[in-house]
């Protein structure tokens, strides 16, 4: 149980830690242009290759 404890709180502190560096640093975690499920909007500068064919099929679907 000691070990379960230990392992919750290191893992308590590395998030926390991480929450601070995104109100301090003001940018958004960027996770994968790739898409997914919830189609969320892509946080990334410029989109990747795998995220452009997405939009291009979409739009594609949607013309036709």
């Amino acid at each position: 149980m000691s070990i379960f404890l230990v392992t919750f709180v290191v893992m308590l502190i590395v998030v926390f830690i991480m929450a601070i560096g995104v109100m301090f640093g003001r940018r958004a975690i960027k996770g994968s242009c790739g898409g997914g499920m919830n189609k969320a909007e892509c946080v990334c500068v410029e989109k990747c290759d795998k995220r452009k064919k997405l939009d291009a099929a979409e739009a594609q679907l949607n013309q036709g």
